[in-house]
């Protein structure tokens, strides 16, 4: 029987479609898709040693191997798993790297199993990554993007979120952008972050939104970079200033940086542990500009910091808004009008929170 193959990525990608990647986990980890679940047909295991006999003994040596590694009750197991997915996601469709033998068997094992037939993606995740890449250079090159720029702790990404036609690249990148940014949950991969910002571009097109806002960023946002030609579009972008006095920016960021963030950190690793591993983070995020700091100022706002953190778990409001103004004050402020002065012939608006508020409703973002 031929079983049916996919190959609409279009479609495929705009509608969220539930996809069984059987790839082995390290490529899984490498990258893949927003929707995808991972259940490999070989582990990573079972990948190397397949692979090394390909290259000593061959394709059919290898293939051999392969039956005789994924067989009786191992084969049971990873069957059992796809027709659960199968069964939970029947509008779904499965893929390998090349759509070749690893996702015909994946299909051949489900139908005899279950009598599904269940469509695998014709050419796999190497088709359909390459198909994401052509459509970000489309959407870079066919969007007017505006910049929201502003001072340390303005309030950008709350503002952004207010407006239906907007990119946030934070978001995606899962990272606050700053030396403070790092959050509890690892940043996805750098192939994750590109097919992730390509998918949404791409549904903002398929809406005909054209003219996107998105917060003023660096090339870098933590350890993973935004595409070169999105860089270069953003430095050729009108910008949109938002501002806003010190002490609404202090309140703001010990709301995100010291509540929010340390509650985060609880969720995912615990009470005792989340909450050393949080205040680790802000201690080693201090060293990360140490240098830029200078050894008198990086002194004195350690120690600040060192003292708000006497006593993690509780609020110590005004310790930590202590050294939060200090690096506003001392760091960030000066850093910040530095990077707009060099973009000061882009602005074309500037105001508080409502006043940016109205000018981006007017120009129907």
């Amino acid at each position: 029987m031929e079983l049916p193959q996919l190959d609409d990525y279009r479609q495929l990608l705009l509608n969220d479609t539930p996809l069984l990647d059987v790839r082995a986990p390290v490529e899984y980890e490498q990258g893949s898709f927003p929707t995808t679940i991972n259940v490999p047909i070989i582990n990573n295991d079972e990948r190397e040693n397949i692979g090394r006999c390909y290259k000593q003994q061959g394709q059919d040596k290898a293939v051999e191997l392969g039956h005789q590694l994924v067989c009786g009750e191992i084969k049971q197991q990873r069957v059992q798993a796809w027709v659960d997915f199968v069964n939970k996601n029947p509008q779904g469709a499965l893929f390998c790297f090349r759509g070749g033998m690893r996702s015909k068997l994946t299909q051949q094992w489900i139908y005899e199993q279950s009598g599904i037939i269940y469509p695998r993606v014709k050419g796999g995740y190497k088709a359909m990554r390459r198909f994401l890449l052509e459509e970000l250079e489309i959407s870079i090159a066919e969007i007017n993007f505006s910049m929201l720029s502003g001072r340390t702790g303005v309030g950008k990404t709350v503002l952004l979120h207010q407006f239906e036609k907007h990119i946030d690249l934070e978001g995606i990148y899962h990272h606050a952008g700053s030396a403070f940014g790092k959050m509890a949950q690892p940043q996805p991969s750098q192939i994750d972050v590109e097919n992730d910002l390509s998918i949404i571009l791409m549904k903002h097109r398929q809406q005909q939104h054209l003219n996107l806002v998105l917060e003023d960023e660096s090339a870098n946002i933590g350890s993973r970079r935004l595409p070169e030609n999105l860089i270069l579009a953003m430095k050729q972008a009108p910008v949109i200033v938002l501002e806003s006095p010190i002490e609404d920016r202090s309140e703001l960021i010990y709301q995100q940086y010291v509540i929010d963030s340390r509650q985060s950190y609880q969720a995912v690793c615990g009470l005792e542990s989340g909450t050393q591993q949080w205040a680790d983070n802000l201690l080693n995020s201090l060293q990360r500009i140490q240098r830029r700091l200078g050894g008198t100022r990086f002194a004195d706002v350690q120690a600040l910091m060192i003292t708000a953190l006497e006593k993690p778990n509780e609020p110590a409001i005004e310790a930590h808004k202590a050294w939060i103004v200090f690096l506003l004050n001392e760091y960030y402020d000066a850093m910040y009008d530095y990077q707009l002065d060099k973009k000061s012939d882009r602005v074309v608006f500037r105001g508080n929170e409502s006043e940016v508020s109205e000018y981006l409703q007017q120009k129907k973002f």
